[in-house]
């Protein structure tokens, strides 16, 4: 079941442009052509965290759809989250069990994202089953979007996603080709590997940060531009 099709209508690989810190690199995200942007609240392992305040201010001048970040969080705390910010879509980036995704699917206003992480470097710790059994349960409990991302097992504290290294995208390509769900790809993406990732991962979407950065929180914008110009090159 793949979700890109590159031979269809409409069928660019759709971007996600994560970590934005401001509306000014909203709208730099905007006008290079990406079509979502990603705002993280209250994720203390991040260094572009915002809080609830600031996200509503991005949220509310960004001219695409943000998508919300939330890690561990209590249900009430979602719902509060979302109701003040108003994104297209929460993106669960914890551990979040399904249980929490159903009950969200039925109390929240957004679409719901749930990040699946596979280890940085060599795939020989991936359990492509649990992962499996892992998407499905999600998409059962009424997730709308799976995303991959990339965790870095080497840190003394391991860190989920933001890594900025890659997985083995042979393995993402499998499970992503008998996914239940769309997903969106994260880890290690650039504007000068995007067109190989796309080609050989074949995913729904792509999502990346420090790839176009000229510092940490900060975008860059001829980055920006590169990398759109590597998507619309994809087939």
């Amino acid at each position: 079941m793949n979700y890109y099709k590159p031979n269809t209508p409409d069928a660019r690989c759709k971007v996600k442009i994560c970590g934005t810190t401001s509306i000014y690199d909203a709208r730099l995200a905007a006008e290079a052509g990406a079509d979502y942007s990603g705002v993280l609240v209250d994720v203390a392992a991040s260094e572009r965290s915002l809080s609830t305040d600031q996200a509503v201010d991005i949220a509310s001048g960004c001219p695409i759809p943000t998508v919300l970040l939330l890690f561990n969080r209590t249900t009430a705390d979602i719902q509060d989250a979302v109701s003040q910010i108003h994104p297209c879509a929460v993106q669960l980036l914890g551990h979040e069990p399904p249980q929490q995704v159903e009950t969200l699917k039925r109390t929240v206003q957004a679409q719901l994202w749930k990040s699946v992480y596979l280890p940085a470097g060599s795939p020989e710790n991936v359990d492509v089953r649990a992962t499996q059994a892992e998407m499905h349960a999600y998409r059962e409990a009424g997730a709308d979007f799976l995303l991959f991302d990339t965790a870095d097992m080497s840190l003394e504290t391991p860190r989920y996603g933001g890594t900025g290294k890659t997985c083995d995208w042979h393995i993402a390509a499998e499970l992503i080709a008998s996914s239940p769900l769309p997903v969106f790809f994260a880890g290690g993406i650039r504007p000068e590997n995007v067109k190989a990732a796309i080609e050989t991962i074949r995913p729904y979407g792509i999502d990346l940060c420090s790839g176009v950065e000229a510092l940490k929180g900060i975008k860059d914008q001829r980055k920006l531009e590169r990398l759109m110009e590597q998507v619309e090159k994809a087939g």
